[in-house]
């Protein structure tokens, strides 16, 4: 047996929570009950990011929130996700923000200027605002891999509506 395998089996070992020195660990719970959503959502791609936007709208719903604690924007593209999640979280509605599109390489250096301005600017929403802004934006190098993460092998859109709510309780039990 390895030093790695003889560490893993440790680590399951242990309990989530158990770290000497550690005191108080907060991990947060997946309960949407109260919270309130905005998913802003590009439709450029739309076909794709429909499917996250369904993975997103049913994993919330999954997890107790109420259709009338989710909202959805749709905006033209990425690029005006970070704008409109700004205007959305300054309107004072909302726990959470998920931004939700889709960006696919092309022949030209125009994917990297959308996918960097795209995560920087959310990422500067939720620090200039102090409200969560999760990046549920698929950036992929084709179209295979950009479906198999709208709902082919996995779903962004699920799992970004999971994160969102996951951080909120984390946040509130950090209190």
């Amino acid at each position: 047996m390895t030093d790695s395998s003889r560490l893993a089996g440790a680590m399951r070992d242990r309990a989530r929570d158990d770290f000497p020195g550690v005191g108080r660990v907060h991990r947060g719970k997946a309960d949407g009950r109260g919270t309130s959503i905005a998913l802003v959502a590009s439709r450029f791609n739309e076909p794709l990011v429909e499917a996250l936007v369904e993975g997103a709208a049913a994993e919330l719903a999954r997890l107790g929130a109420t259709p009338q604690q989710v909202d959805l924007t749709w905006v033209p593209g990425a690029f005006e996700l970070p704008f409109v999640a700004q205007r959305l979280a300054r309107t004072g509605r909302y726990d959470a923000i998920v931004a939700l599109g889709v960006v696919i390489r092309g022949e030209t250096p125009h994917f990297d200027y959308v996918c960097a301005e795209t995560a920087r600017g959310l990422a500067q929403v939720a620090r200039n605002e102090n409200l969560p802004v999760l990046f549920g934006v698929v950036t992929a190098n084709d179209a295979e891999q950009a479906r198999a993460r709208c709902g082919g092998t996995s779903n962004k859109g699920t799992e970004t509506a999971r994160a969102a709510i996951e951080l909120l309780s984390t946040l509130r039990e950090a209190r």
